[in-house]
This record gives C-alpha cells, sequence and structure tokens, in this order.
C-alpha cells in the first residue's frame, strides 16, 4: 500500500486487541492512526478538533457498548462529517444485512471479523484515496470563493456577462460604460480568476459553484 500524504486512519472498536491489531497493521504499511474505544469517545474528539483538512477515513464497528456503531454512523451522515471522512464498518457475522443495508446509506465499505489484513488495507487505501479527493474539490472551491471574493463590484457585473457571452461592445452598453473600459475590467478579472478566456471561465465558475 503506498499511503496517502498526511492520512490519518481512525479505529472505533471496544476491544482492544481489535484496536491494537488494527494499529499494528496500519504501523506495518506505514499509515498513522488513532484508536478510540467508545462511539462516544471518538465523537467528542470531532467535536474538538476543527474540520478536517487531511484524508482520513473511520473504520467503526457496528456493536459497542453504549452508542452503537450504526447510531455514530448516523450522526455522522447528518453533519455531513461522511463525506470526507469514509466510513468502513468492522462487522461480525450477524451483522453483515445491517452492513450492507448502511454502505446503501453512504457507508464506504464493511470488513468481516476476522478480516483478510490484505482486503482491509485495500480497502483502506481506496477510502484514504476518496478522502483525498473529496479534499482537493473542497480546496478548489474555496480557492475560486477567494479570487471571486477579490472582485470588485463592477468587475463582476463584466464577468456575469462575459459569461453569458456577450460580446465587449454590449456589455459596455449594457453597463454604460465605453469598451475600453470594459476591455480593462475584462482583462483585471481574467487576471484574478487566474483564466485565459471566457469559455475557461464559464467552466470554471461551473465546476465550482
Amino acid at each position: 500500500m503506498e499511503p496517502v500524504s498526511n492520512a490519518t486512519v481512525y479505529i472505533v472498536d471496544d476491544d482492544t486487541e481489535v484496536r491494537e491489531a488494527l494499529a499494528w497493521l496500519l504501523r506495518s504499511r506505514r499509515v498513522p492512526s488513532e484508536a478510540y474505544a467508545s462511539a462516544e469517545a471518538f465523537e467528542l474528539m470531532l467535536s474538538e478538533r476543527l474540520p478536517q483538512r487531511q484524508p482520513c477515513c473511520l473504520l467503526l464497528d457496528v456493536r459497542m457498548p453504549g452508542m452503537s456503531g450504526l447510531a455514530l454512523f448516523d450522526r455522522m451522515v447528518e453533519r455531513g462529517d461522511t463525506a470526507g471522512m469514509p466510513v468502513i464498518f468492522l462487522t461480525g457475522h450477524a451483522d453483515v444485512p445491517t452492513a450492507v443495508a448502511t454502505v446503501k446509506r453512504g457507508a464506504f465499505d464493511f470488513c468481516e471479523k476476522p478480516f483478510s489484513d490484505n482486503q482491509l488495507v485495500n480497502r483502506i487505501e481506496a477510502a484514504l484515496e476518496q478522502s483525498a479527493a473529496y479534499l482537493e474539490v473542497c480546496r478548489a472551491k474555496h480557492e475560486v470563493q477567494d479570487r471571486l471574493a477579490d472582485l470588485t463590484e463592477r468587475e463582476r457585473d463584466v464577468m456575469r456577462l462575459v459569461v453569458e457571452g456577450l460580446p465587449n461592445k454590449l456589455i459596455a452598453d449594457q453597463l454604460d460604460i465605453s469598451v475600453r473600459t470594459v476591455e480593462v475590467h475584462r482583462a483585471r478579472v481574467f487576471d484574478k480568476m487566474q483564466v485565459k478566456s471566457a469559455v475557461e471561465l464559464a467552466n470554471l465558475l461551473r465546476d465550482n459553484a
């Protein structure tokens, strides 16, 4: 397994031996991990930290004393936590139908105990890659929003009409400014948004809406 850069695997299982075995497995593959003995302890950690900025995934036991893994998953889905933190359920044989149903509700996958090390690591790798891709999309959207925030009101007006496909003359007529002024604003918009054409600008705004 080629580790995803700066990734962390969270382990939530009430069985000490399972937590230690998983942590050892991940260390052998050069993947950092954090282990929690209960859903409550993990949820407290989430509430105290800033939003997740690095790739991660969660290995979550289905049955635990107190809050179950299923209950924790439902709460994470409600908050939107699972978008950047794919969840892999660890299940006993009796829990497989439940785990399958949970995958249909958005869990990344499930691995049945006793699990195959290679199979589990493969799924962890895929989950971390998904997390990394999601965070990259979020980063790109935030970057575009920062560029947009740097535009003046007039530059926004010009940008809107440029994206609609209007030529400079019609933009000037609509905004009651000179064509030369439109050209200046258009150039500034392209520079601030880091694009070279109206098509590229339209695609950037569409893809990061």
